[in-house]
């Protein structure tokens, strides 16, 4: 499982409390996620912790056969990139569909939710319902 480090800390906060934390640039306003100390389009080190609307878009995926350790009893399961709302694409699971090519539709809409792992509540995403 992740280990949450003083850079990360935030986010997994975020994520213990229900919400998708991502940074952005004061300077130049990009959001970007994963967590870094600098801006990686401008390089400033002016960047702020917000709350991503959670709604996103399935951008890619890869379908994994061969389990990590401790998913044995879930594989087949995809591994997935996910593009935000908000422009930044995050490494994910997916969750509420068949694992399966024909159900994992590439743009289909796509809304956050959090699985707890041990310590760490991991953000997941699921298909979005109508409307939202």
């Amino acid at each position: 499982m992740p280990q949450p480090t003083p850079e990360t800390q935030p986010f997994w906060d975020g994520c213990a409390a229900g919400e998708l934390r991502i940074q952005r640039c004061l300077d130049c306003g990009q959001p970007y996620f994963y967590p870094r100390p600098v801006c990686p389009d401008c390089g400033s080190a002016r960047v702020e912790w917000f709350t991503a609307s959670g709604r996103a878009t399935l951008y890619s995926y890869v379908i994994n056969h061969r389990p990590a350790p401790g998913f044995e009893a879930e594989a087949p399961y995809a591994i997935a990139v996910v593009q935000l709302a908000e422009g930044p694409r995050m490494m994910t699971s997916l969750t509420g569909v068949p694992q399966t090519p024909e159900d994992l539709v590439l743009d289909m809409p796509l809304r956050v939710t959090f699985e707890q792992r041990g310590d760490v509540s991991l953000p997941v995403f699921a298909p979005a319902e109508e409307g939202r």
